[in-house]
């Protein structure tokens, strides 16, 4: 018998700390909200949101969050971007053009912006679901100093918790298809120095959420 299978058999054979446990039929949320009503979650995640450095653009129409984009977008010539027809935002491959905005290279660290959609917004915690894969480049959330997300109203969750329910009702295909799913929780940070709160360390050190009216 090796050492090794003389190790595992101790361990199986030790006493067991606890005895069978029992799955439990409810779960709490980590982060209770008393009201899950649309206007109360967006509402929510707007202040969520907002105390982690986002910054929030409340958008009426698709000519709003048009206008809005290029204002972000002034005086660059490239974003990196997820596939124009994979974002909420008619027109918005013609606008660029037009505005002499060219779809750049996802993998060039020199681009200034990154701009993509979401599959999740998290009022709970003012989080960000993202999954990659297809169009939908991991690149525009992560490379660039500055990252732009379009976010639909509708898209705004209470918490993870009902993230991972809708994921465990549709058989989890979102997580098989992606090739990585990230939860961005306000601009890239770190603390590590002298404790002292540092933006843009790993990543954007601004986001801008685009919150658009369904």
């Amino acid at each position: 018998m090796s050492s090794r299978e003389r190790i595992l058999n101790s361990l199986r054979n030790a006493p067991q700390p606890f005895g069978p446990i029992e799955k439990p039929a409810t779960y709490l949320s980590m982060t209770p909200l008393a009201d899950r009503s649309p206007a109360a979650l967006r509402q929510r995640f707007i202040a969520e949101a907002e105390k982690l450095a986002c910054h929030i653009h409340a958008i009426d129409s698709a000519a709003q969050a048009l206008e809005t984009l290029l204002a972000l977008l002034a005086g660059d010539e490239r974003v990196i971007s997820w596939t124009p027809e994979l974002l909420p935002l008619p027109n918005l491959a013609e606008t660029l053009t037009q505005a002499g905005i060219a779809f750049a290279d996802p993998r060039d660290p020199s681009v200034r912006v990154g701009l993509s959609g979401v599959d999740a917004a998290l009022a709970a915690t003012g989080s960000l679901v993202l999954a990659s894969g297809g169009g939908q480049y991991r690149t525009a959330s992560l490379l660039p100093p500055v990252h732009i997300a379009l976010v639909k109203e509708s898209q705004i969750l209470s918490d993870f918790e009902e993230w991972m329910t809708i994921q465990r009702a549709q058989k989890l295909t979102r997580f098989r298809q992606s090739s990585n799913i990230v939860v961005i929780s306000g601009p890239s940070r770190t603390a590590d120095i002298a404790m002292q709160l540092i933006l843009g360390m790993h990543g954007p050190g601004e986001l801008h959420i685009l919150l658009l009216a369904d």
